[in-house]
């Protein structure tokens, strides 16, 4: 049973924008941290970003300023808006729920390339 889903990937140039979303279907989504995590090829799973579940947000250093996380915990999504793409940015986007349980989503795939 799939419990997260995430979506708005693509293919972007270096400077334009994306929003990824992740659809929880889950119960209890208030109790859970929410995080973005991504891993390009050869690379280990990195955090992107959190929004822990009393809202505290902390972001990967390569991405301050330029990510911010949100969530609509009536849709029960969290977002991440992505400003400024650069090519190191090209990753899979994984979404994760940290609570009672964990949860991981399939992936998004990000690309910026010129």
């Amino acid at each position: 049973q799939v419990q997260l889903v995430e979506s708005g990937g693509g293919l972007v140039h270096p400077g334009e924008s994306l929003r990824l979303s992740c659809v929880a279907s889950f119960n209890f989504f208030g109790l859970y941290s929410m995080g973005w995590y991504r891993q390009a090829p050869g690379n280990e799973r990195e955090l992107v970003a959190l929004l822990t579940n009393i809202g505290i947000t902390n972001y990967g250093d390569s991405v301050k300023g330029r990510f911010t996380i949100s969530k609509d915990s009536a849709k029960k999504t969290v977002y991440l808006q992505m400003n400024n793409l650069k090519s190191e940015d090209t990753a899979v986007y994984f979404c994760n729920a940290d609570g009672p349980k964990n949860y991981w989503g399939q992936g998004t795939q990000v690309t910026v390339s010129a």
